[in-house]
């Protein structure tokens, strides 16, 4: 019971983080596309500077629980990916060194490469996690050592790189949405037309993911044992179909709640394809690390269980004060506050 309910919080986390922090990588993707001077390129900062690295504490929440709960399962996926989650890391530290050097000279050459670096270390995270999740349905080659025999460009295989495709996409439709709701003028009609846009593209990749999925994992085969679970993919494909009239109707701010609903569905909707796996072996489903294989103790699962009912509420409390404090459209006063990006 212990080792599915962490499965569960380990996939709830990953989740709430690719909604809080989808929507920084989205902006910092768009970026270079939407600001057109130098007012708009800090606005787009802006929109992001009081909430993401607060939103990357979910990411180091999901990757304590994977070390904590199932260290197994840690130890061959920070083994055998290690190269895929280094580029990662860099990608990440990266863009959060652009924030605080952007503004360091007063120079048009500066800004430009860490307008750059923001770019990549946007784009990069979001293309990679997509391939890495895509590829943990579809399987690794864990052998029976927990070995992965496979290397960082066996993961560049299509149904890969067709996850990669969908999070850019998914995270720049969320991303042009939370600009919207906090920009005014010319970048906010930008921001919308570019959400309204982006929806037929990422529809056709989503549909065409899902359709992959099918032939090329076996994710549907929990969902057929248990009807009930596919509420979850008609609440994705649901929320995916309603966005765009909610856009039309100029109804933001839900449009974005919206986009974070099929986010939210479309992580679940792999998490509970894969149970009780965390890492499905491609070779053989016996070489897989599972709940079961790859759980700490129960005593271990018990005290986190506990810890987490307590600093889960803490951080939850404390972001939705952020979110609350800073979520008003920008004006130029915020710009010209002295710790603004």
């Amino acid at each position: 019971m212990l080792e599915t309910t962490w499965f569960l919080l380990w996939g709830i986390l990953w989740a709430v983080y690719f909604i809080l922090d989808g929507f920084d990588l989205g902006i910092g993707t768009l970026a270079p596309f939407l600001a057109k001077d130098e007012t708009e390129k800090r606005t787009c900062l802006n929109a992001m500077g009081p909430f993401w690295d607060g939103n990357e504490v979910w990411l180091i929440t999901a990757g304590g629980v994977t070390f904590a709960a199932f260290p197994k399962a840690y130890a061959v996926m920070f083994s055998g990916l290690y190269s895929a989650l280094l580029l990662l890391l860099f990608a990440l530290i990266l863009r959060g060194v652009s924030f605080e050097f952007r503004n360091k000279v007063d120079s048009d050459g500066w800004r430009k490469v860490w307008d750059a670096c923001n770019f990549l270390g946007s784009f990069l995270p979001a293309l990679l996690l997509g391939v890495a999740f895509a590829n943990l349905f579809r399987g690794i080659p864990i052998n029976a050592q927990g070995v992965n025999e496979g290397g960082l460009f066996d993961l560049l295989n299509p149904y890969g790189l067709l996850g990669g495709v969908l999070f850019v996409l998914m995270f720049m439709e969320h991303g042009a949405l939370w600009l919207a709701v906090k920009t005014q003028g010319a970048l906010h009609d930008r921001a919308v037309r570019t959400a309204k846009g982006l929806w037929p593209f990422y529809v056709i990749v989503a549909v065409a993911f899902l359709a992959y999925t099918a032939v090329e994992t076996t994710l549907f085969a929990n969902f057929l044992n248990t009807p009930a679970l596919l509420s979850i993919v008609l609440l994705a494909v649901g929320s995916l179909l309603l966005l765009r009239p909610f856009i039309g109707s100029g109804k933001i701010l839900l449009s974005w709640a919206t986009s974070g609903v099929t986010i939210l569905c479309v992580t679940l909707f792999g998490v509970l394809g894969m149970y009780p796996a965390l890492l499905p072996s491609s070779l053989s489903p016996e070489f897989s690390i599972t709940i079961y294989n790859g759980a700490s103790s129960t005593l271990t699962l018990q005290i986190m269980l506990g810890v987490a009912l307590v600093f889960v509420p803490i951080v939850i409390i404390y972001q939705s004060w952020v979110y609350k404090t800073f979520g008003h459209k920008i004006t130029q006063e915020d710009l010209d506050y002295h710790h603004a990006y």
